[in-house]
């Protein structure tokens, strides 16, 4: 019997030992496929370390949040504004609740004030990226994580970036068209 027990022990010593191999092996192998797809390239991460701070100037950034009438959320941002330096990383979160009796699933879309600031936002993460289920009742926190570009108009001193939620359903969609007397 203590022969069995030994046989046994050896046994798993083997598979713990090739276990931790094959772990080992799989970094570079998870490398390999991540440069080959393109997943976790380092671009969002590459853009935060090359960007340069200007401290010389502030700018004010306003913060919205908008739902679309067929959607029954409450959606706000944590602080209305904030001022930043060109190339600051900054992080500000959103909270929204879903107040109706059942799973919905809304998709964020962007805007800015003026237009032309828009293409100074360099969002590194945002909800507004994929759509957002939420269940009944439920209630979250949502994180943006941007970098506003130093190469922003210098006449430019306050930027609103507003998002507003649409309701993803289309049933909800054609009833809030025939509601508004559009019809698609």
């Amino acid at each position: 019997m203590a022969d069995g027990k030994s046989t046994t022990l050896t046994k798993l010593i083997v598979v713990a030992i090739g276990m931790f191999g094959f772990g080992f092996a799989m970094v570079p192998f998870y490398y390999k496929i991540c440069a080959v797809t393109g997943i976790n390239s380092g671009d969002e991460q590459s853009l935060v370390k090359n960007t340069q701070v200007d401290k010389s100037r502030w700018v004010t950034i306003e913060f919205d949040a908008n739902t679309n009438e067929d959607l029954p959320w409450k959606f706000t941002p944590e602080q209305r504004s904030l001022k930043v330096h060109p190339g600051q990383l900054v992080q500000v979160e959103y909270d929204v609740a879903n107040t109706s009796k059942h799973a919905i699933v809304g998709q964020a879309i962007p805007s800015y004030g003026p237009a032309r600031a828009g293409a100074f936002f360099r969002k590194i993460e945002c909800f507004c990226f994929t759509p957002q289920k939420l269940a009944a009742g439920e209630r979250r926190r949502m994180p943006v994580l941007f970098v506003l570009d130093p190469a922003l108009d210098k006449d430019l001193h306050t930027v609103t970036l507003s998002y507003t939620f649409f309701n993803t359903d289309t049933k909800a969609q054609t009833a809030a068209l025939r509601k508004t007397g559009v019809h698609g």
